[in-house]
């Protein structure tokens, strides 16, 4: 199956941990990095403190959209991701955004994440590496990309 992930993070070394973050994707069992976006450099968006390092990444995955989130948690919690509130500045933040053509409703978990489409962070690197991606139940990508314009977002380092 191919997925997509959202990498973000503004606490301590934020380039390191997006980049580490890449780096532990690809020794979990049953995931293979298939591209990596540019770096990008972001304000946050209804949250607090530095600057965010944000990149997406597609795999291809052999774990179920359940066991992946908890692949992506364990990462998460191996940087140190604490969630003392919602949107607080975290160490490394991991979301699921697409799992293939999937629809999925749970209480842990919404795919197409809900947010994804209104905001720079995720679309800029998403359609980087996927231009003509599609957000299951809603339509291409890129159609959404004007809407983000205004949120500041600015490319800072290629690593794919």
């Amino acid at each position: 199956m191919e997925a997509f992930v959202a990498i973000g993070a503004n606490l301590g070394d934020a380039r390191a941990n997006a980049l580490d973050a890449v780096v532990r994707l690809r020794r979990v069992p049953g995931i293979a990095v298939t591209g990596v976006s540019s770096l990008y450099r972001t304000a946050p968006i209804d949250s607090s403190g530095d600057d965010y390092i944000n990149a997406v990444a597609r795999i291809d995955t052999t774990l179920d959209a359940q066991a992946l989130l908890q692949a992506l948690f364990a990462i998460e919690q191996e940087h140190g991701r604490e969630r003392p509130y919602r949107n607080a500045p975290r160490t490394l933040d991991l979301d699921l955004l697409l799992y293939g053509a999937d629809i999925i409703a749970t209480p842990t978990l919404t795919v197409p994440h809900p947010r994804m489409t209104q905001r720079a962070f995720v679309l800029a690197p998403l359609l980087e590496i996927a231009p003509a991606i599609t957000v299951p139940g809603l339509g291409a990508a890129a159609s959404f990309a004007p809407g983000v314009a205004d949120q500041r977002i600015e490319r800072i380092e290629s690593i794919g």
